[in-house]
């Protein structure tokens, strides 16, 4: 069985990232699955990218927008990509999986000119 099954249908997850002091900082994020992996859209400048620069073990867990868990916590490696090749395929998983939402959080993006990353998470071996 998947060590990612749990995530399967899920709308959320909750990524645990590390500071380099080691403490944690949990996030619920929107994510899409594929081959093994699982993709997550965020702002080249957000903590968590940033956070998973500096440390790429993480922790992920399935979860509601609140964060709150519906699935137990797995340890995984993260990272950051913001190549074109990789935005791009990103954006076709996520544009599949929430539609019209993820294009509306698009456009707000547009509107401020935030640059993006992808990150890929897999679960430890």
């Amino acid at each position: 069985m998947s060590t990612l099954k749990q995530f399967e249908y899920q709308q959320y997850l909750n990524i645990e990232t590390f500071r380099k002091n080691g403490q944690g900082v949990k996030t619920p994020v929107w994510f899409a699955q594929e081959e093994g992996g699982l993709y997550i859209w965020t702002e080249t400048t957000s903590g968590k990218a940033r956070r998973v620069r500096a440390t790429p073990r993480v922790m992920i867990a399935p979860s509601r927008a609140d964060g709150s868990l519906l699935g137990e916590w797995l340890p995984a490696l993260a990272s950051a990509d913001d190549s074109p090749a990789a935005l791009d395929h990103i954006r076709k998983l996520m544009r599949a999986k929430y539609g019209v939402m993820f294009a509306m959080f698009g456009l707000l993006g547009l509107f401020r000119r935030a640059r993006y990353t992808s990150i890929r998470v897999e679960p430890e071996q």
